[in-house]
C-alpha cells in the first residue's frame, strides 16, 4: 500500500521541542535506551541497519499510521539525514575548537526533502551508506579526541563522547518508534 492509498497528502507532524540531552546521563524511559561506552558507537549504529531493512521492506513502509505520525519511510529518511548531519558535526568537533552547530529543523527538512514520497528501496540504500560512513567516522575517533567540545546554538554543550551517546539515542529511539507502531 502506498502513501496515496491511505492519505493523499500528509498532515503536519507534531513538532517535538523537547531537549533530549538528558538521555546522555539518564537514558530514556520511552525507548529503554541506556547510556553506553561511546567507543562502540559505530557498532551500535551498524546494529540498527537490519531493523531498518526489515521495516523499509514492509508493504506498509510508506503508510502513515495517522496523518500526523511519520511512516517508516519518513523515519528512515530522517535517520539517514541525522547520520549525515552528525557525521558533519563530528568532523567540525574534530577539526575546529568548540564549534557551534547551525540549527537543523527536522520537520522543515522532512517537507523540503519530501520524505513522504520517497521510495523505500532507495531510502534503505542511502540509509545504509550514511550509517556505515558515520559509523566509520566514530570508529576513527582517537582516544585523545573524545573530550573535544562542540555546542548547539541553544547552549547545549557536548564532548565528542556525549555527542556520540546523544546521536545513538536518536537512532535507537526511532528504531523503537518503527518497531512499536510508529509513535
Amino acid at each position: 500500500m502506498s502513501n496515496s492509498d491511505n492519505i493523499s497528502e500528509p498532515g503536519p507532524v507534531l513538532p517535538d521541542d523537547r531537549d533530549w540531552t538528558f538521555v546522555i546521563t539518564e537514558g530514556c524511559v520511552e525507548c529503554g535506551f541506556r547510556p553506553f561506552d561511546h567507543k562502540i558507537t559505530g557498532d551500535r549504529l551498524r546494529a540498527t541497519i537490519p531493523v531498518w531493512h526489515n521495516v523499509l521492506a514492509s508493504p506498509n513502509a510508506s503508510t502513515r499510521p495517522s496523518r500526523s505520525i511519520w511512516s517508516a519511510v519518513e523515519y528512515g529518511c530522517h535517520v539517514r539525514d541525522v547520520a549525515c548531519l552528525f557525521r558533519e558535526r563530528l568532523h567540525l568537533m574534530l577539526s575546529q575548537n568548540n564549534p557551534e552547530f547551525d540549527n537543523w529543523n527536522q520537520d522543515k527538512a522532512a517537507i523540503q526533502n519530501d520524505y513522504f514520497h520517497q521510495d523505500p528501496t532507495l531510502v534503505i540504500v542511502e540509509l545504509e551508506n550514511e550509517f556505515n560512513e558515520t559509523a566509520n567516522a566514530f570508529d576513527y575517533v582517537r582516544a585523545d579526541q573524545w573530550r573535544r567540545p562542540g555546542r548547539r546554538s541553544n547552549g547545549s554543550v557536548f564532548t565528542v563522547a556525549t555527542f556520540a551517546v546523544y546521536f545513538i539515542h536518536d537512532i535507537e529511539h526511532h528504531v523503537y518508534d518503527v518497531s512499536h507502531g510508529l509513535g
